[in-house]
């Protein structure tokens, strides 16, 4: 036996690892936050800000206010109780110093504090001071100022008193370790605005607001955005729906008490043809939905169909009503505060508290049955909506049908155009969806046939944003991305789930055009994709190619270019102490312009590409996002792209 070998095999009590304080954050900090690149970054400021959200739900708090400074430094600030400085009788220190440093403490496992929190866990801002190589606290309450510094967790000083104040509050600063994110420490503006915008209308009344300090504006002064609501998730369902048209005034709006758990709920038809329901437990975005959800629909689709039957206007209608029908075009935001809530599932947020589907059920049966008899107009509207969808469902039923039957009738049901790899593993394996067959023939000449696969998309796909369900499956190039994936859609009794089983592929990878045909292609590819197969993008499976823009040349030397400013930089390089003119610049409008050894080299081997994995990092702003951009609300679309227009690449 080798030495490294006999010293593995003396497994003993010195092997025995005890991690002090908070030093199994900083050993472990994915299994925390997450992961330690973008998300988890951004992650610890979500902490600090639901401390003080959960301030205001306690009826503390209703000012928050988030700034970025230079140097990505963060800082959260709020006017509740501030958190308690006194001695703590088990831990002989302050109570500001054990809320800061260990792990499991703090105020939410005291239901006389915190009714509902918006999480139970108690290691949120403990967490944050660990992943911070630098972290200071002020609390303002007693009259006074306290102040206590960290590094890495760890405490600089006692807690002391630095001021007077007339104020209550706390205010959280901290700079994110670069031993810990190590990917990035840059904060996205726009990722933490969505978060307080989502934080504003599921809190009404409370005000929060961003500050980016990194760049002063030309007036002085910084970007700024408030973010209040009066309205809640009333104004939250005209904001997703504000490129779509409502088919009834106003959003039905649901609020009360309903065994001891508050339910809020608003839900809005619109003449789309897609079902968009978000779930929240306390704040939390509850992504894969449960009993909340399941509550939500039975109560919507019990109440609906009795009044349907009721009017009569259901008679002479040959083809059974589903659930699903009840939700086509149905926009609605669900909103419930549980004091011990239990998630599930994939990415634990699933809610699984049995008691929670029946309080949601009656809450909603009980408004919609008085909002349905109050306003005949607007039900016959929603009930000749729902009529519509049935007719269309088995319209849409064939078609699907169709779509997975060719694989019957085509052999291995495979398409035509797909050049498929050797490997069947689909771990290992890996789709380009090339725009155009003129691409996709290079690509399969420069491809490595082992593992990468090749399908040519002819032009621009179907916009499944404002087409019927069975026209979307009579589509020949979706038709072909189904069977291609090897993918199905299930049935509306299992909510249409896609059915991941025999995907065929773990990595598929959109190839376009470096130009704006291009990016609307990929657009409308990721509109399909967020509208049904949305799985795909929540396991991280789908990607971006990012071919290069430019080719700069000096005789036989040459090198590949994403930006502008690589170009400038290469073309200065080249150039050299020779003639400027000598050094060429080619503009790469089209992957066919490259021959098929360079769109390996530049956008396919893995060893040297670039790929850009999408992601959803907020549900609501992706569904607001992609129905302004694919709906046929022109204004919207063109406020976005002048607000966004400096980081667009224009071809004259």
């Amino acid at each position: 036996m080798s030495e490294e070998n006999q010293d593995r095999s003396n497994y003993s009590a010195d092997n025995i690892q005890v991690l002090e304080g908070l030093e199994a954050v900083r050993k472990r900090p994915s299994m925390y936050i997450g992961d330690t690149g973008v998300k988890g970054l951004h992650h610890l400021v979500y902490e600090v800000v639901d401390n003080s959200i959960d301030e205001a739900m306690a009826g503390y708090c209703d000012t928050i206010n988030v700034i970025i400074h230079p140097g990505n430094s963060i800082s959260v600030k709020d006017n509740g109780r501030g958190i308690p400085t006194a001695m703590h009788t088990k831990e002989k220190k302050s109570a500001l110093e054990v809320v800061m440093t260990i792990l499991h403490a703090g105020g939410k496992f005291d239901k006389d504090t915190y009714k509902v929190s918006g999480g139970l866990h108690g290691v949120g801002v403990s967490c944050v001071n660990a992943l911070s190589i630098h972290l200071k606290t002020n609390v303002y309450r007693e009259g006074k100022i306290f102040q206590q510094e960290y590094s890495k967790g760890k405490p600089m000083y006692d807690v002391k008193v630095v001021g007077e104040s007339d104020t209550t509050g706390t205010t959280q600063w901290f700079q994110p370790d670069a031993e810990i994110f190590t990917t990035t420490l840059e904060y996205k503006y726009d990722t933490l605005a969505s978060r307080l915008r989502e934080l504003a209308y599921l809190n009404k009344g409370i005000r929060l607001t961003l500050t980016d300090e990194r760049e002063e504006l030309e007036d002085g002064t910084f970007r700024t955005e408030e973010f209040h609501s009066e309205g809640g998730l009333k104004e939250f369902v005209k904001f997703l729906d504000g490129t779509r048209t409502p088919i009834i005034p106003e959003p039905i709006y649901v609020e009360g008490n309903k065994q001891g758990i508050p339910v809020e709920l608003a839900l809005q038809y619109n003449d789309t043809y897609s079902e968009n329901v978000h779930s929240y437990v306390n704040n939390i975005n509850t992504i894969e939905g449960g009993t909340h959800v399941a509550g939500f629909r039975m109560g919507l689709t019990r109440t609906l169909k009795a009044y349907a039957d009721k009017s009569g206007m259901l008679k002479n209608l040959k083809i059974d009503i589903t659930g699903d029908d009840f939700r086509e075009g149905l926009t609605a935001v669900i909103s419930v505060k549980v004091a011990e809530p239990q998630f599930e599932g994939q990415t634990k947020t699933k809610l699984g508290n049995n008691e929670v589907s029946g309080a949601v059920n009656v809450a909603v049966g009980e408004i919609l049955s008085i909002y349905l008899e109050e306003n005949p107009k607007e039900a016959r509207l929603i009930v000749n909506k729902v009529i519509l969808a049935a007719t269309a469902r088995a319209a849409a039923r064939k078609a699907r049908e169709m779509v997975q039957r060719k694989s019957v009738m085509t052999g291995s049901g495979l398409p035509g155009k797909l050049s498929d790899c050797a490997n069947s593993d689909p771990a290992l394996c890996e789709l380009f969806l090339v725009e155009g067959d003129s691409a996709g023939g290079t690509a399969k000449q420069g491809r490595n046939r082992e593992y990468q696969a090749i399908l040519p998309l002819r032009g621009k796909i179907l916009n499944v944003e404002k087409a019927m369900e069975h026209k979307i499956y009579e589509n020949e190039e979706i038709k072909n991305m189904f069977t291609g994936l090897g993918v199905s859609i299930g049935t509306p009794e299992d909510n249409k789930a896609l059915n991941l089983n025999k995907l065929r592929y773990h990595k598929i990878v959109i190839m376009t055009d470096a130009d704006v045909d291009g990016s609307h292609i990929t657009t409308l590819i990721l509109t399909f994709f967020f509208r049904y197969m949305k799985e795909l993008v929540e396991f991280g499976y789908v990607y971006i190619a990012t071919p290069p823009l430019y080719m700069v040349k000096k005789g036989k030397e040459f090198e590949y270019c994403w930006t502008d400013e690589q170009r400038d930089t290469a073309i200065q390089r080249l150039k050299g102490a020779g003639k400027e003119d000598s050094v060429h610049t080619q503009r790469y409008k089209g992957l066919g312009e490259m021959n098929a050894e360079q769109l390996w080299e530049t956008t396919m081997d893995p060893t040297r590409r670039t790929l850009r994995r999408v992601s959803i990092e907020n549900a609501a702003e992706c569904d607001h996002t992609f129905s302004m951009l694919m709906g046929d609300e022109v204004a919207p679309r063109r406020e976005f792209i002048e607000k966004n227009a400096k980081y667009a690449r224009i071809d004259v």
